[in-house]
């Protein structure tokens, strides 16, 4: 099976596109650490302002395209060709960037200021359009794969922007140098541009566009209030940008008050950070195999609330000043620290890209753009928010900045708990894949016949204890599941099993099983994937038992709906298997890390089967194999 990572990477669907984004990310941060760094090493007379008024200048002007402009480019988005407009939008960089090479040469600090407000521009009209065009020129099960991907590129260019604008700084001729560097960067962008494949506009234009910002903003933010779900997770993802600027913006004076280290510290807490949200991302990519996996949301979550908590609270008591990174890198007692941001970082990483994959999915395709801006409004008022945060708790409050990381994995913490209680079944989804893909070699056969959306029933053969956990995580939707009623009701995973849909039943009361048979059907014209044992217990030998003919009445009751036979196999003989004197789980278990089988059959109309065509065509899904 080919690596996926590698398929993307390697295709023009999604290759010209990276680089796209990737020099985008990348010549933002040269150009701006570039020019801050310029400006805190200027000389006298070299500045019209002071250089703290410049550099906060700097951050209001560049965020502040992000408000204006949002909107507007979200409609754009929507409504044009969307490899043109991301061309026009290289354009428009490169003329920013060559006005800003003559600024650097000229030493036209002013004028830089104002190119940086325009290049805020051109990153907010760049921003809708990148995320909107995924969708459109990749497949549903390699979304994941591609927001991963995206979030690591964007993460390292950061990285690497800001290391490179330190060279650069230093350099003997470092404004020539930057001049060339981020002219040269505009350029790779735009003609990787060019080669990203043609994207139909998502809506049709009925009126001229003009730009309104307020009104284009209040419809953009109304679009995205309609939907709870999308609501709630841009709030999510814009809470993470707030976490992310705020550990950012303190590491400089976190690392020479607490760490005792110079400049390259700094850099090596930036490197730290970035490559675990790379790592996080990519884990996210390989653990949710291709698929949306929101039981990562909350487990990323509490990582953050973990990671932080351990990052701000192993500080050293007694530092040396650090003269080198050499130096600061090989201090054992920081190591601790060292792995805490680093595993923070990879909870972010698998905290975002599924909210991200979500936010794509669920907005309708005429108004992806401009739920994606509407995004960017959120994340940028909540970078603002960030900055006011730390200036109330680090100057009013007079916190220390180990104790204002505290307080964000505190609040952070709340937020997982939030998550956790709206997601639970997903988080136990999750959960319950690591887990048996730890315990189990894991093979899912043609599951592209379990339909992406609409009502099906799955009828599957009943070998273990797990059977019902290995459809779980097989699934690509969740399932509703018919179960005995006294395991459904068991106190300790009743409220679970109600938050999931399990639908009880109960053989021995004919009033339970007429109601159970009305939630199947319910379920069924909802569009809800309902799974069913028709077997009604363990197979004490390996063999399949006899089909009870309750299920000719779902049938009789559901005939339009597709049916999915699916069968299991290698379970037999397992802990959780009656294979042991028809008993299970009653031995230790002695059989580790075997390999299991889940095929799907090609889905059959209800009306065309009963219950023995539906066990003859699982047994011959399951063939020989027990």
């Amino acid at each position: 099976m080919p690596n996926p990572v590698a398929s993307l990477l390697s295709s023009r669907r999604f290759l010209p596109y990276f680089m796209t984004q990737f020099f985008g990310a990348f010549n933002d941060n040269v150009f701006k650490n570039t020019l801050l760094l310029f400006v805190a090493y200027a000389g006298a007379g070299e500045l019209a302002i002071s250089s703290t008024l410049f550099i906060n200048l700097a951050a209001g002007l560049f965020i502040l395209p992000f408000f204006l402009f949002s909107a507007s480019s979200g409609v754009l988005a929507d409504r044009l060709e969307k490899s043109a407009l991301i061309r026009k939008i290289k354009l428009l960089e490169i003329l920013i960037m060559a006005l800003a090479a003559i600024g650097f040469i000229t030493q036209s600090y002013l004028v830089l200021l104002l190119l940086l407000f325009l290049m805020g521009t051109q990153s907010a009209l760049f921003g809708p359009v990148k995320y909107a065009l995924l969708p459109q020129q990749l497949r549903p099960k390699e979304l994941v794969t591609g927001n991963a991907l995206v979030e690591t590129g964007t993460f390292l260019a950061i990285l690497l922007g800001t290391l490179l604008s330190g060279f650069i700084a230093s350099a003997d001729n470092a404004r020539l140098i930057a001049a060339a560097g981020v002219l040269s960067f505009a350029l790779l962008g735009y003609f990787a541009s060019r080669y990203i494949p043609r994207a139909e506009p998502s809506m049709t234009a009925t009126k001229p566009f003009r730009w309104h910002p307020v009104r284009q903003t209040r419809h953009t933010l109304l679009i995205a209030h309609k939907d709870p779900v999308i609501w709630l997770t841009i709030m999510t993802i814009s809470w993470f940008w707030f976490l992310g600027a705020t550990y950012l913006t303190q590491f400089p004076n976190f690392t020479k008050d607490y760490l005792r280290g110079g400049e390259s510290a700094v850099s090596c807490l930036l490197a730290l950070f970035s490559i675990g949200i790379a790592l996080g991302s990519m884990l996210c990519e390989r653990l949710s195999r291709h698929r949306l996996e929101l039981g990562m949301v909350p487990v990323g979550s509490l990582g953050i609330s973990i990671f932080g908590f351990g990052f701000s609270s192993l500080i050293p008591a007694q530092l040396p000043q650090f003269e080198t990174l050499t130096a600061f890198v090989s201090a054992r007692e920081l190591w601790p620290l060292f792995i805490n941001l680093l595993l923070l970082g990879a909870s972010g990483g698998m905290f975002i890209v599924p909210l991200y994959t979500l936010l794509q999915r669920r907005a309708k395709p005429d108004e992806r753009a401009q739920v994606i801006a509407a995004l960017n409004i959120y994340n940028a008022l909540l970078m603002v928010c960030s900055a006011i945060t730390g200036i109330v708790c680090l100057t009013i409050l007079h916190f220390s900045i180990p104790q204002l990381f505290m307080l964000l994995s505190v609040v952070n913490t709340v937020v997982f708990v939030y998550l956790a209680r709206k997601l639970p079944v997903y988080v136990v989804r999750f959960l319950l894949t690591v887990i048996l893909r730890l315990c189990y070699r894991i093979r899912l056969t043609n599951l592209h016949h379990i339909p992406n959306q609409g009502g099906a029933l799955i009828v599957c053969n009943h070998v273990s204890y797990l059977d019902a956990l290995l459809l779980i995580i097989a699934s690509p939707r969740l399932i509703r599941f018919v179960m005995e009623s006294d395991y459904a009701s068991f106190p300790a995973i009743r409220p679970l099993m109600k938050r999931a849909g399990v639908i009880p039943i109960d053989g021995k009361r004919p009033s339970e099983m007429k109601n159970a048979f009305t939630q199947i059907q319910n379920a069924l014209d909802m569009g809800d994937l309902v799974c069913i044992f028709p077997e009604g217990r363990l197979t004490t030998d390996g063999e399949i038992g006899s089909f009870m003919r309750g299920i000719n009445l779902i049938l009789y009751r559901a005939p339009s709906v597709p049916v999915i036979p699916v069968a299991l196999k290698g379970l037999w003989g397992s802990f959780f298997s009656r294979y042991h004197k028809g008993r299970a789980c009653s031995r230790f278990p002695r059989r580790f890390f075997s390999r299991v089988e889940l095929e799907a059959g090609k889905p059959i109309p209800a009306e065309e089967v009963n219950h023995q065509i539906l066990k003859n065509k699982i047994a011959e899904l399951r063939g020989d194999q027990l």
